[in-house]
């Protein structure tokens, strides 16, 4: 089934994404967001780009509000958070460097 976020935004689910968007935003500033639907589970995902070497912070600030919106409101909306491909490159390459210089030694 291919969806598209349109079809997927009922008035709570839009509330909701518009919630989470608020929590990460006031702690990430400079954090972008995308929404789109997804399939595995069907449902409307919120992507946040941050660029934070830690990841585990990022959800630390959404994830209790997360919960209520999926269990107790029944709301299929899910968060992404992913950091951009330039932090991720960066983290590559000082594992990279670590690898070779513990083979070295």
């Amino acid at each position: 089934m291919n969806l598209n976020v349109e079809q997927s935004m009922t008035p709570r689910i839009e509330h909701a994404i518009a919630e989470l968007k608020g929590l990460i935003g006031r702690q990430y500033p400079n954090a972008t967001f995308a929404v789109r639907a997804g399939e595995d589970p069907e449902g409307v995902y919120l992507v946040a780009t941050v660029d934070v070497e830690d990841m585990g912070e990022v959800v630390d600030v959404f994830l209790d509000r997360l919960v209520d919106f999926q269990v107790d409101e029944e709301l299929p909306v899910y968060v992404l958070a992913v950091r951009p491909l330039e932090r991720n490159l960066a983290i590559l390459a000082r594992q990279q460097e670590a690898t070779a210089s513990r083979t070295i030694a």
